[in-house]
């Protein structure tokens, strides 16, 4: 598919007419027909009321999950929706015991803050955290990561594509040495899936999470989780509810007894407003397809590095462009201030703490756009503009 073609997209996101939107590593353009779907879910309930539920609202975590599989590469039934990526991640840990001697959690140090809380949250029970090193603050040396990977470890938590830097880690090759172990391994692709190809059969990934607040563009509240076919049936969660029984209506009391395919991951009623909102964005993404997405988003993230280092701004991303996710990480003076002038400004871009300011052009970004929120970082900059935000602390968002 055409740059053109990706751009004549541009109409189906309403605030691309007033802003300049350079944030979707944060949060997705909301497509215009997520609003449609949120209105057939109001009407559904309006004029439907409890029969909802089997007219729909109860198969859609595995359908709207299903829609989430063919960005992925994950067969159909296998990928179910939850919250978000902290209770998918707790999820998979509820299957394991820690008390044994393969209780070794491993991931690097730029993983996702949230992601880490899970796993520290568990020491008490038994995990031994251990954390692989980035020597640049920007990449993971596979090396390290494989090597850290042994016989003691049970799981290993790693952003396909880290949100520090867009920095795209490997994973094949960590699945590959995690299961010459007997270990597993947990992707996450909050940063990947919808701007870098993703293929969780291909990789042979145990489990998979990952959200559409991003490169989705399908908004807050819902979360995903995979899990690869082969481990359904051996796996029983225990962070667990009636959607994951194999009679959920019967309401019988006592132990649970799982569903015998991918519904045991869920658990509680489903936030279902979430997932008819979500919808739009997944269907535009299929539409255009991943590859087509990430040519441009390879393109324009080169494009943005060269036009920041003309203006001053170095780069805190990989210098290889394969190892490069779908945003740009830039070393801007006074990044948390000149970051609120921007977005003043209507240019949306964010700051993260260690990190700088992050920019990120999707498929219905135009190289004008990077053009224009570049000149203007330099001209805050220059004017001292951003002086008057310098008080204020903390990320913005």
């Amino acid at each position: 598919m055409s740059e053109d073609a990706l751009l004549a997209r541009r109409r189906d996101f309403p605030i691309l007419e007033k802003t300049t939107y350079l944030v979707s590593h944060s949060l997705g353009a909301m497509p215009r027909a997520a609003a449609d779907h949120l209105t057939a879910y109001t009407d559904l309930w309006a004029a439907r009321g409890v029969r909802a539920w089997a007219e729909g609202w109860w198969q859609m975590p595995v359908t709207t999950g299903d829609k989430v599989g063919r960005v992925i590469g994950a067969a159909a039934g296998s990928v179910v929706m939850h919250q978000n990526v902290s209770v998918c991640q707790g999820l998979v840990l509820s299957c394991f015991d820690l008390s044994g001697r393969r209780n070794k959690i491993v991931y690097d140090d730029l993983n996702f803050p949230s992601v880490m809380y899970v796993y520290e949250a568990h020491r008490s029970q038994g995990a031994r955290v251990v954390t692989v090193a980035s020597d640049d603050g920007i990449t993971v040396p596979l090396e390290k990561m494989l090597a850290a990977i042994d016989e003691e470890t049970l799981l290993v938590p790693i952003s396909h594509v880290v949100f520090k830097s867009g920095f795209v880690q490997d994973i094949a090759a960590i699945t590959r040495r995690a299961h010459e172990v007997g270990a597993m391994v947990v992707a996450d692709l909050y940063q990947s899936a919808g701007t870098v190809p993703v293929d969780v059969t291909a990789w042979d990934v145990d489990f998979a999470t990952g959200g559409s607040v991003k490169w989705l563009c399908g908004g807050p509240g819902a979360g995903y989780l995979y899990v690869a076919p082969r481990l359904v049936p051996r796996l029983e969660p225990r962070l667990t509810g009636w959607m994951a029984h194999q009679r959920p209506f019967a309401f019988e009391t006592g132990e649970i007894d799982y569903a015998n395919d991918g519904t045991r991951f869920l658990h509680g009623t489903p936030g279902v407003p979430a997932l008819y909102a979500a919808q739009a964005g997944y269907d535009i993404v299929n539409d255009l397809g991943v590859e087509a997405i990430r040519r441009k988003s390879r393109r324009q993230v080169a494009l943005l590095i060269e036009l920041a280092r003309e203006r001053g701004f170095p780069a805190r991303s990989p210098l290889n462009p394969d190892e490069r996710g779908g945003m740009v990480i830039l070393d801007v003076p006074h990044a948390a201030a000149v970051t609120r002038e921007l977005v003043r400004r209507e240019i949306l871009v964010d700051y993260r703490p260690g990190a700088g300011i992050r920019f990120s052009p999707h498929f219905y970004s135009t190289d004008d756009e990077i053009r224009y929120a570049l000149d203007e970082t330099r001209a805050i900059l220059d004017e001292g503009a951003y002086r008057a935000h310098e008080a204020e602390g903390g990320a913005r968002f």
